[in-house]
């Protein structure tokens, strides 16, 4: 293998790679102005504050204050070493290179790594034991009884494990893999009578799962014939974390963007069947209900989301909580009803895919639509008691709807079914409205109190804003920062400023022309990066001039002659409380003099 990975080789990718891309895989961005925008991956946050900017190749967050270049955010997505970063863009674009041996491990490359290729190797070997062996053929047989067709096997890489106790801790020790770590990774099971390993998995379909960028992570097998747990999911690894994992959203992602909507699913059986239906933007939940992180996940890549659960009750119930997490997260949330006794597996296996597209998905309800049909259930309307209790929880729910028409619109539709004056529904409305609003402004209060807070940290002193323009303009212009390195020198107030600018200078006299993305690679610390990132987005005019170069200058130099002349002044009244009045009479000279330089 090769020593190092050579510099020029770092500058192809760097130069082939376009930033846009690369962010564009983990947040769905959109473009106001010359930069992109979306929600930041690295906080949560329902308003976009998350900038990348193509002319300069960085990103940075208004929010938490995250920046770098393609390289770094891959790094911090990812969990890698800079040089595994460069290998995965490369891979990216096409660029064959390989890593060198001597490089450092970042803190979970070595086991992570170790786990997948275990994974991946297993996989492999499960798909090839359902679609080449006699030993597979039931399995293959029941797969195609149930809808399956060869296609879609191969597709999403199903598998067959055998009835076997040891045949996965045979496979993968002759492969030197270690059982301790197989056991960590979920793929064998240690036995408490004498400290042995045997399979997880036996007998059993194999459904590969994978992590957000697609590597094989963990398996679901569910099992042919009778026997209990129908499905066995590998149990949580530093690999696969369920609250954070969706099912197929690697291969979904490009048609969910396509589309701008996802459809989300209970369960893989689903998601491989809508496939085959034609909806190939489908992803699930991993058997659970949804979680906060994968609502997050979701938002960042679409806005638009359809959730197609199945009609049991417990179906209509995780629904209701899916759309609700959804809706917190940001996402427009609309609801496909299956009919009684279906799930969309089964729907499509009797009905078809253009009646399950036509007649389900394209047939969804709005989110205020399913909140109707969730609050009747077990209601009897010609019961006068229930049939109030449902206008009075349907009026709360149109009180929280954001929307002047859509509040409109779901009013003189209970006016004209209940046959209630649309007034009385208005005066009703407008006292849960009311309420509402004071629920929200005491929240809108709080995060105030706290933005404010935030917000007054950035009313910076002028000395410390003149700094920082010097260094935005200084990032861009290499003729500019040879002047301010002959006028200031290291004399910047702040500590990080003088820090940059050292980096700055020291890049520029290396003979670097301006490159942002570029010079983010030579700074030892995140913060620098980050600062880099926020000074490079700052909104200044295109020339600096003259008279406004000075100016900042002087602010710079200046700064320090103030915080002597506020010394002195203390001095002075210190002097004065102590009736020394030839002394402060001295002092008050001092800083006469230092007041006139000033000038």
């Amino acid at each position: 293998m090769a020593e190092r990975i050579p510099d020029e080789v770092i500058d192809r990718i760097r130069h082939s790679i376009d930033i846009v891309d690369v962010v564009s895989d983990y947040v769905q961005l959109k473009k106001q102005g010359r930069n992109y925008f979306g929600l930041c991956p690295f906080h949560g946050e329902s308003t976009p504050s998350f900038s990348v900017a193509p002319e300069k190749q960085i990103y940075h967050c208004f929010g938490c204050g995250a920046g770098g270049n393609a390289f770094s955010f891959v790094m911090e997505m990812e969990g890698l070493t800079f040089l595994e970063a460069v290998k995965r863009l490369a891979d990216k674009i096409g660029i064959p290179i390989q890593l060198p041996t001597y490089q450092p491990q970042s803190s979970i490359h070595k086991p992570a790594n170790k786990m997948i290729e275990a994974h991946e190797l297993l996989k492999k070997f499960y798909h090839h034991l359902l679609v080449n062996t006699k030993e597979g053929q039931k399995a293959f047989d029941y797969l195609i009884q149930r809808g399956f067709t060869a296609e879609m096997i191969e597709e999403f890489e199903v598998g067959y494990a055998l009835e076997s106790w040891d045949f996965a801790m045979k496979f993968l020790t002759k492969r030197g893999f270690s059982p301790d770590e197989m056991e960590q990774a979920g793929l064998l099971v240690k036995r408490d009578s004498d400290g042995g390993y045997f399979d997880r998995f036996r007998n059993r379909i194999m459904f590969p799962i994978y992590d957000l960028q697609g590597k094989t992570i963990a398996f679901s097998g569910r099992i042919l014939g009778e026997g209990q747990p129908k499905y066995l999911n590998s149990p949580e690894t530093v690999l696969f974390n369920k609250s954070k994992t969706i099912y197929n959203f690697h291969r979904a992602k490009k048609h969910i963007r396509k589309n701008q909507e996802a459809i989300l699913f209970e369960g893989f059986a689903d998601v491989i069947s809508a496939f085959k239906a034609g909806c190939e933007n489908g992803i699930a939940t991993m058997g659970t209900a949804l979680t906060d992180e994968q609502a997050k996940i979701i938002r960042r890549n679409v806005e638009s989301v359809i959730v197609c659960y199945d009609s049991d009750e417990a179906g209509i119930e995780a629904a209701h909580k899916a759309t609700h997490t959804l809706n917190a997260a940001g996402c427009y949330v609309k609801v496909a009803t299956m009919p009684k006794g279906y799930d969309p597996d089964e729907y499509i296996q009797q009905f078809g895919a253009e009646k399950f597209r036509q007649e389900v998905v394209e047939a969804s309800l709005t989110l205020m639509s399913f909140k109707m049909q969730y609050l009747r259930r077990g209601k009897n309307l010609q019961n006068e008691a229930e049939r109030m209790q449902y206008i009075d929880e349907v009026l709360k729910e149109i009180g929280s709807l954001p929307k002047a028409v859509e509040r409109d619109h779901y009013l003189r539709q209970l006016s004209e079914e209940f046959s209630i004056s649309l007034e009385a529904l208005k005066q009703q409305y407008q006292i849960y409205r009311f309420e509402k609003k004071k629920k929200d402004n005491a929240h809108w209060n709080r995060n105030n109190i706290a933005r404010q807070s935030a917000s007054q940290t950035k009313l910076l002193p002028a000395y410390q804003n003149a700094e920082r323009i010097l260094l935005s303009y200084m990032l861009k212009d290499q003729h500019l920062a040879l002047r301010v390195q002959d006028m200031i020198g290291g004399s910047f107030n702040i500590e990080e400023h003088r820090a940059l600018a050292a980096y700055l200078y020291g890049f520029y006299e290396e003979g670097h022309e301006s490159n942002i993305s570029l010079f983010v690679e030579y700074l030892p610390e995140k913060k620098l990066v980050h600062l880099v990132s926020e000074l490079a987005m700052m909104s200044i005019n295109e020339e600096l001039s003259e008279q406004a170069l000075n100016d900042y200058v002087q602010q710079v130099l200046n700064h320090p002659k103030w915080l002597t002349i506020k010394e002195k002044e203390k001095d002075k009244q210190e002097a004065e409380r102590r009736k020394d009045y030839v002394k402060a009479a001295s002092i008050a000279m001092e800083i006469l003099q230092l007041k006139k330089v000033l000038k």
